[in-house]
């Protein structure tokens, strides 16, 4: 399939709301390809605390990634997150981002973006950072803000892992 043909798709959010097992479980259902949240392979593979400069190297094969599986992708490419995941996390943890992700955020383009709600009860790995809901929900309003300002449309997604897979579909069958 020709890449111009291929729909890329957005599932971001703040930690623990489902975005990785809900790009994978779609990828599946499409028979098409996800890109992995880059971060968690890149702190797995650290040996120390990270620091904002790591955010860059982050961001730049995160955004590397998903132009490589673009081009292979069939019928939709669902991206784990984008650099939009870093600006917010970035702006939260630093009070600054990057120029780099600044400029390159623009260019970031998907065909549809999801939202994932923090409605779903928070779960402990040693990566996250944000275990109490009042930062979640503060972090879910600078998604909202930035999502807003950098895409214009999202879909919010809620409910349970079931009932988010499904308005998701709903959702991508009408694209």
């Amino acid at each position: 399939m020709h890449n111009s043909e291929v729909k890329k798709i957005l599932i971001t959010g703040p930690e623990s709301t489902g975005k990785s097992t809900l790009a994978h479980q779609l990828a599946e259902w499409y028979d098409t390809l996800w890109v992995n949240e880059y971060a968690r392979d890149y702190l797995e593979q650290l040996n120390r605390p990270y620091v904002q400069k790591d955010l860059v190297v982050i961001a730049k094969k995160q955004f590397e990634i998903q132009n490589i599986n673009f081009e292979l992708a069939n019928r939709f490419l669902f991206c784990d997150t984008g650099l939009e995941v870093i600006k917010v996390w970035s702006e939260f943890k630093y009070q600054q981002c990057d120029f780099w992700i600044l400029d390159h955020l623009d260019q970031q383009k998907f065909d549809a973006v999801f939202l994932m709600d923090v409605d779903l009860p928070w779960e402990y790995d040693e990566y996250r950072e944000t275990p109490n809901i009042e930062t979640r929900k503060q972090l879910l309003e600078s998604y909202k803000e930035e999502l807003k300002n950098t895409y214009g449309v999202y879909h919010l997604i809620n409910g349970n892992m079931i009932e988010r897979f499904e308005k998701m579909k709903d959702i991508l069958h009408k694209l």
